[in-house]
This record gives C-alpha cells, sequence and structure tokens, in this order.
C-alpha cells in the first residue's frame, strides 16, 4: 500500500505548515561502519497501484517516492518518529532575525553521481527553480519564502515574509537538492522525466522496465564505506496479493503494505527472522461539516464522539494493525511527550452511549417512535458519511459506525465512493460527515493545524487544502499563528496543550482509528532494520527520505 507523505495538492492552495525545529548541527548521519562487507540485494514488495513509468523527477508527485532520498537528498532528515534532526547536506542550520531568516551550512566533500561537487550554488539554484516554476513547489514553500540567496562559499540564507519556524520541515525534510548544471539546461522542468537522475544520494538507477526498477550503490557517495547493501530490486505490484505472497514465500525482505492475518500468512512461515512493526503516525478522522446543521451543534458532535467504540472498530475492522484514536488528536505511543493525560482524563471520551444519549437531550434533541433522536423542528439527526471505498478496512470500520450511533439514536447512510469523487466531496465541503487521513508530520502540531487553521480551509463549493470540515475559530488561528513563530519547545507543548483543549471541548472531528506505517521484514540475510526499540527513521518503504536512511543502516548478514 502506497502512502505518500502530504504534499500540496494541485489547487492553487497553499499546504498546511509543519512542524519546527530548533537550530543546531546535530549528530552526525548515518550508522557507523566500516568500508568492508558491502553485498547483497534487498528487494522490496510494495503495491503501488501500477507500473513503473521509468521516471524519477523528484519534482513530479506520481514518482517522487522513487527518487527522493536514495538520488535526490535533503539538507537536513527529520525522524517524526523521535523527533530528531540529522545533519545531510547541511551540516548545520540557524535561525536569526526574529525566525525571520535561516541559515544553512552546505557540507564540503559531496559530489554529484556523474563525480561534479555539491555547492551552495546548487541549493540555491534548487529553491529558486521551485519559486520559478510553481508547480514543483509541492510544499508551497514559497507561500512563506522572500528569498534564498548564498553567502559566502558555503552558506545559504533564507529569508521569510514572515515568521514561519513549521516550514522548517518541508524546507530541510522535504525538498531534494538538484545538480545546477543539470537541471539548468532543461527545457521544460516541470514535464522532465528524469529517466538517469543524476544525484548525491547512496544509489543510482542500473536499469528501469514497467515491472521492475534496479538500483545500485554509488560507488562516490559521500558517507564513507555506505551503502552496504549492493543493489536494491522494486518490482511494481498493481495490488497487494502477488506483493503480499512475494514477501511469504521470501522472494522479497522489505514489505509495505496491508496483511490480512499477518501472523499466519507471513510471520509464522520463519518466526526467527519475519517480523512486523506498525507504527502510528496520524489519525483516520470523522470529519464533521461545521457548516450543517445540527452537526455545527456542539452537543451533537460530543455525542458522535462519545458514541463510537473505537476500540471496537480498531481491533475488528482494523484487525489491530491500527490503535484506537483518542479525542486529543495526539497520536499514541509516538507523541506521548506531547499528550496532555490529565485534560483528556478530565472528558473522558471513552464509548459511552448513556453520556451521548444524555448530551442530545440535554440540548433539546427528543427521541422520535424510530428511536432517531429529532431536532425541535422534527428533522432526524440523520448523516451520510463519504467514504472512499476502494479502503475495504474503511468500509468495514464505518459499517460498524453506523451500527453503534443507531444505538444512541443517531442515523448513518455510507457512501462509499470512487476516490475521485471522494476527493471531490471532501476538498469542495458537499457532505455532512466523511471519513480520511489526517496530515501529520514530525510533532502534533502539523495534523491539529491541518485539521484546525481556518487559512487552509475554503468556502463551500471551492477546494480546501485541508480543514475539509471548515472549522472556523479566532482563538485556533491565534494559537496556531503564535507556534508558528517560536522555536521554544516548551511555548510549541503549551500551544498543543491548548489545542488538545479545542478537541476535546469543541469536537470538531473525531479521531477514529490511528493510521499505520505498513511494514514488515526479514532478516535472514539482512540486518540492521529499524525497530521499536531503535527507530531511527520510517520503516516503511514508501516514506521519504526515510527509505535511504534504512538502507544505509542495513548490511548483508
Amino acid at each position: 500500500m502506497k502512502r505518500l507523505r502530504w504534499i500540496a495538492p494541485l489547487l492553487g492552495v497553499m499546504l498546511l505548515v509543519s512542524a519546527c525545529s530548533s537550530g543546531g548541527s546535530g549528530p552526525s548521519p548515518g550508522p557507523t561502519t566500516g568500508t568492508s562487507g558491502v553485498g547483497g540485494t534487498v528487494t522490496i514488495s510494495n503495491e503501488s497501484g501500477g507500473l513503473w513509468t521509468c521516471g524519477f523527477n523528484p519534482f513530479n508527485p506520481s514518482v517522487s517516492f522513487l527518487a527522493v532520498g536514495v538520488v535526490y537528498e535533503p539538507l537536513i532528515y527529520n525522524d517524526i518518529l523521535t523527533g530528531t534532526n540529522t545533519p545531510w547536506l547541511a551540516t548545520g542550520y540557524q535561525w536569526g532575525a526574529g525566525n525571520r531568516t535561516l541559515t544553512f551550512t552546505i557540507r564540503s566533500g559531496v559530489t554529484w553521481s556523474d563525480g561534479t561537487p555539491l555547492t551552495a550554488a546548487d541549493v540555491v539554484y534548487t529553491f529558486n527553480l521551485l519559486k520559478r516554476y510553481p508547480a514543483l513547489d509541492l510544499n508551497a514553500v514559497w507561500s512563506v519564502l522572500a528569498s534564498v540567496t548564498q553567502q559566502g562559499s558555503n552558506k545559504v540564507v533564507m529569508t521569510f515574509s514572515h515568521p514561519a519556524v513549521p516550514f522548517f520541515y518541508y524546507i530541510a525534510d522535504q525538498v531534494p537538492i538538484v545538480p545546477q548544471h543539470i537541471w539548468s539546461k532543461l527545457a521544460s522542468p516541470v514535464t522532465y522525466k528524469d529517466s538517469q537522475p543524476v544525484g548525491t544520494g547512496p544509489y543510482t538507477v542500473q536499469q528501469c522496465t514497467p515491472e521492475n526498477i534496479a538500483y545500485v550503490r554509488n560507488p562516490h557517495y559521500w558517507q564513507p564505506g555506505l551503502p552496504k547493501i549492493a543493489k536494491v530490486e522494486y518490482p511494481a505490484f498493481t495490488s497487494n496479493p502477488p506483493a503480499n505472497t512475494l514477501l511469504a514465500t521470501g522472494g522479497a525482505q522489505w514489505g509495505g503494505q496491508f496483511i490480512p492475518n499477518i501472523k499466519a500468512f507471513f510471520v509464522a512461515k520463519d518466526p526467527a527472522h519475519r517480523h512486523y512493526w506498525f507504527a502510528p503516525t496520524e489519525n483516520v478522522d470523522l470529519y464533521i461539516n461545521q457548516t450543517v446543521y445540527p452537526l455545527n451543534v456542539r452537543a451533537v458532535r460530543q455525542a458522535l464522539a462519545y458514541g463510537i467504540n473505537r476500540p471496537r472498530v480498531s481491533q475488528i475492522a482494523e484487525y489491530g494493525y491500527e490503535p484506537p484514536g483518542n479525542q486529543t488528536g495526539v497520536v499514541l505511543p509516538t507523541f506521548r511527550s506531547w499528550y496532555d493525560s490529565q485534560l483528556a482524563s478530565q472528558y473522558n471520551y471513552t464509548y459511552d452511549p448513556a453520556k451521548a444519549i444524555q448530551l442530545l437531550r440535554s440540548a433539546g434533541f427528543t427521541r422520535g417512535s424510530s428511536g432517531v433522536f429529532q431536532t425541535p423542528s422534527g428533522k432526524p439527526l440523520s448523516f451520510t458519511i463519504v467514504n472512499e471505498g476502494g479502503n475495504s478496512d474503511w468500509v468495514a470500520a464505518l459499517q460498524m459506525v453506523k451500527t453503534e450511533l443507531a444505538a444512541v439514536g443517531i442515523s448513518i447512510q455510507v457512501d462509499n465512493l470512487s476516490a475521485g469523487a471522494y476527493d471531490t466531496a471532501l476538498y469542495d465541503g458537499h457532505y455532512q460527515l466523511g471519513y480520511g487521513f489526517g496530515y501529520g508530520g514530525p510533532t502534533p502540531y502539523y495534523e491539529l493545524r491541518a485539521a484546525l487553521f481556518s487559512g487552509d480551509s475554503a468556502p463551500i463549493g471551492h477546494p480546501a487544502a485541508s480543514n475539509f470540515e471548515r472549522w472556523r475559530s479566532a482563538q485556533t488561528d491565534s494559537l496556531i499563528s503564535q507556534y508558528a513563530s517560536t522555536t521554544s519547545v516548551s511555548v510549541q507543548h503549551q500551544i498543543v496543550d491548548q489545542l488538545e483543549k479545542i478537541m476535546l471541548q469543541d469536537v470538531p472531528l473525531i479521531p477514529v482509528t490511528e493510521a499505520v506505517d505498513w511494514y514488515q521484514y526479514n532478516t535472514r540475510s539482512i540486518t540492521g532494520w529499524p525497530t521499536p526499540s531503535n527507530p531511527y527513521a520510517q520503516a516503511a518503504p514508501y516514506n521519504f527520505p526515510d527509505w535511504e536512511v534504512v538502507l544505509l543502516h542495513l548490511k548483508p548478514r
């Protein structure tokens, strides 16, 4: 199951901003290794939904996950599971001028795979390329940048139009640096296929066919002795079953998709070497359209939250792989240090049908002869949930939600749509309730901002970048703006605590389960994999640039 990190939709609207980083040089990149022991092949089994086009343009969202990291590298690597920043093509960074400037020091001794040295000019060129061609600016960094210039021989200074600390993640981790000596000669960078990419990364593309991509070790990679894995094979799969079979038969070492009954199908065949780890990274939410009466009544939203049995949905519809969500919106255990447990316990959003019924009655709703509550004017509390019908686990989850809410007097119909129709309904606001992913990042702020910031929403009939429920609150917007202007971690925690209170008190949307990174791995021939005790990267092969970091830690047994 290919799941890409959130990028700005091609809607001409600004993406949510992301969490921040405080500055400094950080630890040395990559694992500690020698120069011996190079060899072996890692085969990836990840259902991508189609055959390969053999294009590797890192600014083309349909293929960027195949190039960013292993071929084209970022300035700083950010591990969202631990919150740590690791210097990559930049050795350090520094905020200045009241968080309106950000200066990177560019690493020396790095060469492109064709032997040309990387320079600060390449970095400046890359960012100004995104300004010149907005279609390449997938994370809308130029919505906050004012200029990017070179200072001296090895520094790049970025000036912001206003304090935008949360954009550090997109600028440092999510913008791949490309070579000026090649890209400056292109007639059309937007349509450039990039079939033979030249990057600074640990691998080059040896061969590509619609059925398979073969990456081979870059012998001139700037981290001495790395990578240890000589070759990476990436077959194309259009559905899960053949990808799952390749994993189950031992033909692949690294998987990234949903496997029903994974213990019997995959692990049991070689339990000493076959493992999986599904780290929660974001929520799967019930979006509540705030422009629809009576969903814009707080008591109704609270009743919905108390009326859904999240642990049961998690256990049955998601096989227990995806944990139940919690109403603060903070994903656990990944972001436990941000979770205000005391505040959450005050509201106690456990499954409580009696509480849901009491809330509705106290708000003036009466239960009709059919068992469905009605508004004072006699309108039934009957709503439709739009869902992407191709997600079988979501279909199962919403059938459970429908049954659970019927028990508290709320009638639900599930509309399982095609992907295109679902996106249109959600983005344009033509729905009552919707089911979908939250947009996460290195701290809970990312997802809370995406859900609650009015600047990312839009009037009904116009596409929203996020905040599909059309939540509007001056208090919420003020908190989000305050976060964007500070590098103080303690202040950021205080702000997120207040955003959690809004989630608990007002219920703008309901986190039902926590989406996970699908990740299976085989240690029979390859070692060094990320584990819960060593979460050095997001482990699923579709995460970028994380898959580069994983490959740099792997070595043949």
